[in-house]
C-alpha cells in the first residue's frame, strides 16, 4: 500500500472518532508486514485518563488479529500531529525504530514522513530492564 492510500484510510476512520470533549478526531492506519491495514479512531472518556488514542486502537485491533509485525503508519487529525510518548513505546512494542510514521491533515493539507526511531530515541526495550529472575 502506498502512503498516499494510508493516509486516506487514516482520515476515513477519523469520521468515527468519538471526541465529544476535545473536539479533537483521530484516525490511524496501520500497514502489517503481511500487508495488511487495520484502522481505528480516538475514543474519548470524561475521565481523560481513561480515553484511548487512535494509534493504540489501531494497533489493538491489529494484535487481537494475530498480526505481531508492523511496517508504517499513518495518523490523520485537524493538525499534523506526531502519536503521544505512550503511542510510541507502544508502537516500539511491535516495530523496528525503521517503522515509517506518515502524518496529515484531515483536508489533506500537508503531511510529514518520519520514522519511530526519530520519534522516540533511546526506546526502552525489555533486554535494557529485564525482570529480576527471583523476587
Amino acid at each position: 500500500m502506498n502512503p498516499e492510500s494510508l493516509m486516506q484510510a487514516a482520515r476515513d476512520v477519523a469520521k468515527c472518532a468519538y471526541a465529544p470533549y476535545s473536539h479533537f478526531t483521530v484516525g490511524a492506519a496501520v500497514l502489517t508486514r503481511q500487508g495488511h491495514v487495520y484502522c481505528a479512531c480516538n475514543v474519548e472518556n470524561v475521565s481523560y485518563g481513561l480515553t484511548s488514542c487512535a494509534e493504540r486502537n489501531a494497533i489493538f485491533k491489529a494484535i487481537s488479529e494475530g498480526e505481531r509485525e508492523f511496517v508504517a503508519i499513518a495518523l490523520a487529525a485537524p493538525t499534523c500531529v506526531t502519536p503521544c510518548g505512550a503511542c510510541r513505546q507502544v508502537l516500539q512494542e511491535f516495530a523496528t525504530g525503521e517503522l515509517k510514521v506518515y502524518m496529515t491533515t484531515l483536508e489533506e493539507a500537508q503531511f510529514v514522513t518520519t520514522t519511530l526511531a526519530q520519534l522516540l530515541p533511546n526506546a526502552f526495550h525489555f533486554e535494557d530492564n529485564p525482570l529480576p529472575k527471583t523476587l
